[in-house]
């Protein structure tokens, strides 16, 4: 159980950045959110306590002053600790510029975990949207002035220590292969993209990921596929073309390689345990 302050706008896609979702909330021991998956960016924000953050099987045990990312069409889970639950702010934005935004802040879901010692300015900037919410135009540019505040904030803090340190290049590369992952996707055009030749990209990428360009778009692929057969009822097919496979074949064998079964199957396993921890 928690106690929100919670306020939803509906997602217009067309602009260059929107914002979704806001709010403030104080949780009970153990309280659960999840599994769930947004069709936009979200950012939470712990003031106190303690939680875990669990996202492509990662857990993240977080307490107050660090915040985490969730990317749309992600599945996460996040709960409050048992003994110290944690009260958290979030911000959720969507447009065309909000995966650059993040590009920008060096965040992304291999490396969602950040930390800032300005509580009170993060806080405020939440609280004062949720004060000025009577949806006109004043108070909507009131609100954008209020996240660019937000992320400009968290831009001057830093990533968690307990990650690896990234490389800008290499997170630009990260963030637009996920943009474009629908898209044939070459190193060649990611190196142009972020202004560097393919070899040193390449060398980057190997260093950071331990991948190359081209193992990291496979691996991609293949978890953006994972989340759609968990989170969407999209036929295989489609979530083939939606990953950037041409055929639904090859998402068929690598997937049965990866995994042991074929994407239908699996499917109908995670129903299957879902159906089962409903109960």
């Amino acid at each position: 159980m928690e106690t929100a302050l919670s306020v939803n706008i509906p997602v217009y896609e067309h602009q260059q950045l929107s914002i979704n979702a806001f709010g403030h909330s104080v949780t009970m021991p153990g309280h659960t959110y999840g599994p769930a998956v947004r069709p936009y960016y979200l950012i939470h924000f712990i003031l106190e306590g303690k939680g875990e953050f669990i996202v492509n099987g990662t857990h993240y045990k977080l307490s107050a002053g660090k915040g985490f990312l969730i990317e749309p069409d992600y599945q996460t889970v996040y709960k409050a600790d048992l003994e110290d639950p944690w009260t958290y702010i979030w911000i959720g934005f969507s447009g065309k510029d909000a995966w650059q935004a993040m590009t920008m802040l060096g965040l992304s879901q291999e490396q969602p975990i950040f930390k800032s010692e300005e509580k009170e300015t993060l806080k405020t900037c939440v609280m004062s949207m949720i004060r000025r919410n009577r949806r006109n135009a004043a108070d909507t540019f009131y609100s954008l002035s209020m996240l660019f505040l937000f992320l400009s904030t968290i831009a001057a803090s830093s990533k968690d220590d307990s990650l690896k340190g990234g490389n800008l290049y290499v997170d630009q590369a990260m963030a637009y292969i996920r943009s474009h992952i629908a898209e044939p996707l070459k190193t060649e055009d990611i190196a142009r993209y972020v202004g560097l030749n393919r070899s040193y990209l390449s060398a980057l990428f190997k260093e950071q990921t331990g991948l190359s360009p081209l193992k990291y778009i496979q691996r991609s692929r293949l978890t953006k596929a994972q989340h759609l057969l968990e989170s969407s009822r999209l036929s295989v097919a489609s979530i083939a073309y939606a990953c950037g496979y041409q055929q639904p074949e090859s998402l068929m064998k690598i997937f049965r390689q990866q995994y042991g079964m074929s994407p239908s199957a699996y499917r109908k396993m995670i129903r299957q345990q879902s159906a089962v921890g409903s109960v």
